[in-house]
């Protein structure tokens, strides 16, 4: 391929990432069109899709293609549970629950971590990188729509303690997709997947938005 693999797995997935960004109960949440509830619910969904995420890394570590990808400062885990703690209660496992759509998109996840390593490399990338770069945007709305301390609870999951530099951190990444281990045919099967897993997320998107329909 003459075109380096980050630039092509970013623009052959355009179309489903402007519509994943572009779905309506993101645009309310983000417009302070809903209720903290709202965020609260958003926030249950990631945790069930980063634990996939997470859960099936470490035996991901050693492989040729993923391996490089496992970066643990990258884990989000962690700082969801902080978030869920305090938007939930202490005992919020008790009440968090997946929509269908997440269920679908985790076991997609689990899937990928166990059987083949690109794949996971695709929900790996689309997640992280979206983290890192659009997350923000959603970090910063709700600190000024429900009042949360900046970069504290309520926001963990956005905040990256251990990236001190996230503009070069991305481009470190972009490099690693660029040297990917895999042939152009699997590359192919990357992007597709790539694909595959901003649908997930606007699957989750409009089962939220089910939920929270705008009642303004």
């Amino acid at each position: 391929m003459d075109t380096p693999f980050s630039t092509l797995i970013r623009t052959a997935s355009h179309e489903q990432h402007t519509e994943a960004e572009t779905s309506s109960f993101m645009g309310d949440l983000l417009g302070g069109r809903l209720a903290v509830d709202a965020y609260a619910r958003y926030t249950e969904q990631l945790w069930f899709v980063y634990r996939a995420l997470e859960e099936g890394a470490e035996a991901l570590r050693e492989d040729p293609v993923a391996g490089p990808f496992i970066q643990p400062e990258l884990f989000r885990t962690a700082a969801l549970e902080q978030d869920l703690a305090h938007l939930r209660g202490a005992d919020w496992r008790a009440g968090v629950s997946p929509l269908p759509a997440t269920v679908a998109y985790a076991e997609r996840v689990a899937e990928c971590a166990r059987d083949w390593p690109a794949g996971y490399v695709a929900h790996h990338y689309t997640r992280y990188l979206g983290d890192l770069s659009g997350g923000q945007i959603i970090r910063d709305k709700a600190e000024r729509t429900w009042g949360f301390d900046r970069k504290g609870d309520g926001v963990r999951f956005y905040v990256f303690d251990e990236i001190s530099n996230p503009a070069a951190f991305k481009r470190a990444y972009r490099e690693l997709l660029d040297g990917v281990n895999a042939d152009d045919l699997e590359k192919q099967r990357i992007v597709d997947e790539c694909k595959r897993a901003f649908d997930f997320n606007s699957a989750v998107f409009r089962e939220l938005g089910g939920e929270y329909p705008l009642s303004a």
